[in-house]
């Protein structure tokens, strides 16, 4: 029997594996959180917004550096950063808030940030989301990272996700999640993470189902329920145990915006540890026909060709509209759409406009034309 997310990032069994999965997430906020801002940057003229919740010590038990820090030495390094971002760091534990309070108040150049970082000691919960919601937030990227589930709720992202400008990227504990779905001592935790009627859906969809077919449901449950809050698209990102058999947890990051998806996609490619025909695992969960949306991301780039000569037979629109049209829920950023366009193109199952281009180049205005699907079917 198959594991239920083969092809995602793996780690091995090593003591270094374990080490490097809470370097990976941190490295996957740190560059979303940077190229996010800078782009947001140029939009508006205004402050920009980092919220880290549950935020921890500040460094990891070997010295690694945590989210706090690596996006606080971003922003110093940036004379504009430097003057127009907002911190807020979380920590319901005294001990941590004093360690990350040393940990910040240590990096060279803190004093020069305009706005210094706020650290709030109290608890997350119902009373954080209500007043995120009852205020209009600047362009703030939001990062969760709870230990277990208690505090993370649609209601918390929801009050983030409404306004313009404002991502989601969060820890998703499945780990834990999982075994605690049908728990009552727990259910208004769960409730809060799915939405009432969803929660209970799932409970009933996934009683009696087997580990690798529990997974998919959950993952899809809480897809849809972060497009519920507009978030029109979502993308996690699984982590395995040491020995590579079994998810611990996800990370999950949700933007209303198209070009956040794609930003984060290239993102996660680069951390994913696998790659097939030079398509990153992602994390995604396996292919299933009963989840359409899962069932895309697990397909390998001999099928995106396949894919783009059926969806769009006797079409013409240039690159950049194919990606934009094509790529959502699935796991292929544009470097694979192009390497496959330009396959296509040698094989004349496409025409394109300008012809003359620089070889091995395929840019984004490039107009492609499909074949009818008569047309293809007199060619093969």
């Amino acid at each position: 029997m198959h594991s239920p997310c083969e092809h995602r990032w793996t780690p091995t069994a090593s003591s270094k594996s374990r080490r490097n999965s809470p370097r990976i997430k941190a490295a996957i906020v740190r560059d979303y959180f940077w190229a996010w801002a800078k782009i947001v940057l140029k939009k508006q003229p205004g402050p920009v917004a980092y919220v880290d919740l549950f935020a921890g010590p500040g460094l990891y038990k070997d010295g690694t550096k945590s989210t706090p820090l690596l996006v606080l030495e971003k922003a110093i390094a940036d004379a504009d950063m430097r003057e127009r971002l907002v911190t807020i760091f979380n920590d319901a534990i005294p001990s941590n808030v004093r360690l990350l309070e040393a940990a910040i108040a240590g990096l060279p150049g803190i004093g020069n940030l305009k706005h210094q970082p706020e650290i709030d000691a109290s608890e997350v919960g119902d009373e954080t989301a209500r007043s995120f919601q009852k205020i209009s937030l600047v362009p703030t990227l939001l990062f969760a990272d709870p230990w277990g589930y208690k505090g993370l709720s649609l209601s918390l992202i929801g009050s983030f996700l409404k306004d313009w400008g404002c991502d989601c990227v969060f820890f998703f504990n499945y780990n834990r999640i999982n075994p605690e779905l049908s728990n009552q001592a727990v259910k208004q935790h769960m409730d809060a993470l799915f939405g009432i009627d969803r929660a209970e859906q799932l409970r009933e969809r996934t009683a009696n189902l087997p580990p690798y077919e529990r997974e998919p449901e959950i993952i899809e449950a809480l897809c849809e329920a972060l497009n519920g809050l507009g978030a029109r698209f979502v993308l996690p990102f699984c982590f395995k145990d040491d020995r590579g058999a079994r998810t611990s947890h996800h990370l999950v990051f949700a933007t209303k915006h198209a070009l956040g998806y794609g930003i984060m996609k290239d993102i996660m490619a680069k951390y994913s540890s696998e790659r097939h025909q030079g398509v990153a695992s992602f994390g995604y969960c396996p292919a299933s026909t009963i989840h359409p949306r899962l069932f895309e991301l697990n397909r390998p780039l001999d099928d995106l060709e396949n894919m783009l000569i059926s969806d769009f037979a006797g079409r013409t629109l240039t690159t950049q509209q194919i990606y934009d049209v094509h790529n959502v829920g699935r796991p292929y950023p544009m470097k694979n759409y192009k390497a496959v366009l330009l396959k296509m193109e040698e094989k004349g199952l496409i025409q394109c406009e300008p012809t003359k281009r620089r070889a091995g180049t395929f840019a984004d205005h490039v107009h492609v034309t499909f074949a009818k699907a008569t047309v293809r079917k007199r060619i093969e």
